[in-house]
């Protein structure tokens, strides 16, 4: 099961599209969908997070906990949807296509891949790019 909630004022549209999409790139990497969270907050809300859990004193667009159970996807994952949106700007995409960078960016951790290297993060990266293709896709 997969679940929104919002901390803000955030409202995601298109959630069922979003679960559905979500759902179809869990199966894409050999997984199953347990109970996943999406947690929709602001900048202060994700920094005490960042703080508090990972002592970490910065600002991120997004925080996994992952607790999956061998390969049954399950886990918080925390957007800041303000970080989302300047890092759109910055980026020069839409708001819509970099909060879907993130989640799915959330989902490829869930799934097990990493980002700290540069090797990580270009695997990753290109995992995002084959992920946000399959958003439209309807199966």
């Amino acid at each position: 099961m997969i679940n929104f909630y919002s901390e803000n004022s955030f409202e995601l549209k298109e959630a069922s599209n979003h679960e559905n999409w979500i759902k179809r790139v869990i199966a894409s990497e050999g997984k199953k969908t347990g109970e996943i969270s999406f947690i929709f907050c602001d900048d202060d809300y994700l920094l005490d997070i960042n703080q508090q859990y990972l002592d970490h004193d910065t600002f991120t667009d997004i925080i996994s906990f992952d607790t999956s159970v061998g390969n049954i996807l399950n886990g918080d994952i925390f957007i800041s949807t303000q970080r989302v949106e300047e890092n759109a700007t910055e980026y020069n995409v839409t708001f819509s296509e970099e909060l879907q960078r993130v989640i799915i960016h959330g989902i490829l951790h869930l799934c097990g891949y990493k980002d700290k290297s540069q090797d990580e993060a270009q695997l990753m990266r290109q995992k995002e790019e084959e992920k946000m293709q399959m958003f439209h896709v309807e199966q």
